[in-house]
């Protein structure tokens, strides 16, 4: 799969400490084994002068108070809260200057968020996508991006997961309904 890295962004997804790090709330043990695929997508597409761009799941303490349903935290517990240790992105996955980096408070980092104003302003149209979790965060702000009229395209080998079928799951979904999806070997950049 051959993308023209002037309309190309690599998409890293919530890889933070959260549900990366043994320590985290949300830890999933093919989260934290996703983070070299994940770096090794950022190096390769800030050397071939692509985009990059990472996001942060970040909760306010007092975000679902108020709500009337959607309520992550009593769905999954308190987790990457707003200033905390948890909500950081993870050491190996370093952002520069020129990467944008998305606060979002959603499973969605097209929701209420600055990102497709930003890939519309740098002429971004293919987006690789990789991170965690591959059935939620990642599943979401792909299809989004599909919903939007870019081009979203998993890295199968670089998606975290709490569990295998839900995985795979996300995958073929994606595949079937609005996307596309490929492994790190099959991506270059031309």
């Amino acid at each position: 799969m051959e993308l023209d890295p002037a309309q190309t962004a690599l998409v890293v997804v919530d890889m933070q400490h959260g549900f990366c790090h043994p320590d985290g709330s949300l830890y999933a043990p093919d989260s934290e084994a996703a983070t070299e695929p994940c770096a090794e997508l950022v190096d390769r597409a800030r050397q071939a002068g692509a985009k990059v761009v990472f996001t942060r799941d970040v909760h306010p303490p007092d975000q679902f108070e108020d709500t009337h349903y959607y309520d992550e935290f009593d769905r999954w517990g308190e987790h990457v809260v707003e200033d905390s240790w948890e909500a950081e992105l993870v050491e190996d996955l370093d952002p520069k200057d020129e990467d944008l980096v998305v606060v979002k408070h959603t499973y969605d980092a097209f929701y209420q968020t600055e990102l497709e104003g930003w890939l519309d302003a740098h002429g971004v149209k293919d987006l690789a996508i990789c991170g965690t979790l591959a059935n939620v965060c990642v599943l979401h702000t792909a299809s989004s991006a599909g919903l939007r009229d870019f081009r979203p395209i998993l890295v199968e080998d670089a998606v975290g997961y709490i569990e295998q079928d839900h995985r795979e799951y996300a995958l073929e979904h994606a595949d079937w309904l609005f996307g596309e999806v490929t492994d790190r070997d099959e991506i270059t950049f031309a």
